[in-house]
């Protein structure tokens, strides 16, 4: 267990609400001068420097100032498997699915290959403030056990699941339903609950699940109601029309879900764009989160996801990057095209609002925001720090910013893993250049 105290010290951001508007200053909490107290992994305190030295006189300090410390963020959607295929030229969905995801996942069946990912992947994640994802593995065990172990090793709060897909896809990206379901199992008994892992119950979407897999995927969804299910929803019309040729009885795509009892608080269903007034009832009714893709949906020309008309409902939306058809790692630059999308059917993303979706906001959506995205005491010392000067733009533009909102705002727009000054996990420093050139800022407090 993590014993070692640490105080970091510099501008602390932290969200105990989702804004509701540019002035709910009640829904964070700024400090100018602010320190976290980390020991064991855990936050041990959050608020002023001096309040907090004098508190604990002899714990060293690191010193961020003028930097922006904040709950690192939370990616709620992302393949694992497609970390070389991002960047994959022209393609719809299910070309792309057929020309780079499916070659590029069989990969994965090579356990020396998905260990070196996984620990790509994991770096990758926190060169850009990410200390929490819900993964999709391949379709191979070894996959997801390359990915839990790589997690484990950092000790990241990280959610994944072996997708299961029997069908329309090559001879050695499909299980059985038998299969699926038994590794599927293996892999909760060994992983779920085990230090900071969660797993998601993963049947890819209905085009590549048949019916009696969809009726494991059910039956593994009842066993293990403490697991999350992830899957993918009416992210291209193309892909309705085929789920609904193979599903004829359905009333709709979330009809199939709904079916096999997949959907509830803990589903997470990727994308969400082109809903049925019924599938949207559902999903109010169910719990179940959709999960905006904007990155995805603008390079695969999908579509454009509604959340202020989803948000009217109640219903809760949680945000993703969707690497590699997804076209950056950073939350920051999934912030810039959500901004964009939701622009061009006139909603508004207000910076504050934005930032409490990413680290927060997404933690709801997951029913975690007892443990990760915010600075309570008690929680998880996951923790990014933030430089709005990274660049030279950058910090042109900051010489004209006079409120945390317009600071938050360029950040946003205009900043990615370069804005990422370093990456805490649970108390863990992870950016490796960045953590020795602090080294002399270190002393008593």
């Amino acid at each position: 267990m993590k014993t070692d105290q640490v105080l970091l010290r510099g501008r602390i951001l932290s969200f105990t609400a989702e804004p509701q508007g540019p002035e709910d200053h009640a829904a964070y909490r700024y400090i100018e001068d602010g320190a976290i107290l980390i020991a064991g992994g855990i936050i041990r305190g959050t608020g002023s420097y001096d309040q907090l030295a004098r508190q604990a006189p002899s714990v060293p300090v690191v010193d961020h100032r003028p930097h922006l410390l904040m709950p690192g963020f939370i990616d709620t959607h992302i393949h694992f498997p497609q970390v070389q295929v991002i960047a994959s030229w022209g393609a719809q969905l299910l070309d792309w699915l057929n020309s780079y995801t499916f070659p590029e996942e069989t990969r994965f069946a090579d356990p020396a290959h998905a260990e070196a990912m996984a620990d790509w992947f994991m770096t990758q994640l926190c060169a850009h403030g990410t200390t929490s994802a819900v993964a999709y593995a391949s379709v191979h065990e070894t996959s997801a056990e390359a990915f839990f172990s790589a997690a484990a090793r950092r000790d990241m709060r990280m959610i994944t699941g072996k997708v299961m897909m029997d069908r329309n896809a090559p001879e050695a990206l499909r299980d059985t339903p038998q299969s699926g379901y038994d590794a599927t199992k293996r892999l909760i008994s060994r992983w779920h609950g085990k230090g900071r892992a969660s797993y998601a119950i993963t049947p890819r979407f209905a085009i590549t699940s048949s019916p009696e897999q969809m009726e494991m995927a059910g039956a593994l969804t009842a066993e293990h109601p403490e697991c999350y299910v992830q899957t993918h929803l009416s992210e291209n019309r193309d892909e309705i029309a085929y789920t609904l040729s193979l599903y004829p009885e359905a009333p709709d795509y979330l009809g199939v879900y709904e079916r096999y009892g997949l959907l509830g608080p803990k589903a997470l269903l990727g994308h969400s764009i082109h809903l049925e007034p019924r599938e949207i009832d559902l999903l109010a009714e169910t719990g179940a989160k959709p999960v905006f893709c904007p990155t995805s949906n603008l390079f695969l020309g999908s579509g454009l996801f509604d959340d202020a008309g989803l948000r009217g409902r109640g219903i809760t939306n949680a945000i993703a990057t969707d690497v590699g058809a997804g076209t950056s790692y950073s939350m920051l630059q999934t912030l810039n095209e959500a901004y964009k999308v939701l622009q061009l059917q006139g909603q508004k993303l207000h910076p504050l609002r934005a930032f409490h979706w990413i680290t927060r906001g997404n933690a709801v959506a997951l029913g975690l925001q007892d443990k990760i995205g915010t600075l309570e005491p008690g929680t998880e010392a996951d923790i990014v720090v933030l430089d709005s000067a990274a660049t030279e733009p950058m910090a042109l533009r900051m010489q004209r910013a006079g409120t945390l909102s317009e600071e938050l705002f360029v950040l946003q727009m205009l900043g990615d893993d370069r804005a990422v000054t370093e990456t805490y996990v649970a108390g863990t420093p992870q950016k490796i250049g960045a953590r020795a050139a602090q080294q002399p800022a270190l002393q008593p407090a």
